[in-house]
């Protein structure tokens, strides 16, 4: 698996591939954006938060570039600490093991790269596909937030998990 930047013109198209129901895209990216994703609320969505925070939008890519994966990234250099968001994976790849080996990438690049100290994120409880993935990598749950976000009838809880470059991680062999 590699990792390259985010291409607006060939990659979108196959992330509005990947979510083909209201609930998943909600869990996903809280509804950030509507659904459908168009491109050009996704590209403004994308263009406000590198505004705001200096994110980085990336794809992971098997080794004949097909699409696996999108995350966006941030480090904020006061803390040096750095965000992941918007973690999606290809539907049709989901549970097996390829959204860990992008988490890992990415942790890979934050830690090495850009000199982040810890990465942290934000993961619905209701997504406990995607929260056990975090889990399995090494992250730890900081805090909860409950009943933060209304789906349809729904209240869902927000997760912030945490894993920092020292830690015991799988994902550095210590």
């Amino acid at each position: 698996m590699r990792l390259r930047p985010y291409i607006p013109g060939k990659d979108f198209k196959y992330i509005a591939g990947w979510i083909d129901n209201e609930r998943d895209h909600a869990l996903w990216c809280a509804n950030h954006f509507p659904y459908p994703v168009t491109a050009q609320t996704f590209h403004n969505f994308l263009e406000k938060t590198m505004e705001q925070w200096m994110a980085s939008a990336f794809m992971a890519t098997d080794d004949c570039g097909s699409r696996i994966g999108f995350f966006r990234y941030s480090l904020n250099t006061e803390s040096s600490e750095g965000f992941l968001a918007s973690v999606i994976v290809d539907d049709k790849l989901r549970g097996k093991g390829y959204g860990r080996e992008m988490i890992q990438l990415a942790l890979r690049y934050a830690f090495e790269i850009t000199g982040a100290e810890s990465v942290q994120l934000n993961v619905f409880n209701e997504n406990t596909e995607a929260k056990r993935c975090y889990e399995r990598i090494g992250f730890v749950e900081r805090y909860v937030e409950k009943d933060v976000f209304i789906y349809k009838d729904e209240l869902w809880s927000r997760c912030n998990m945490t894993i920092s470059k020292q830690q015991k991680s799988p994902l550095f062999g210590k």
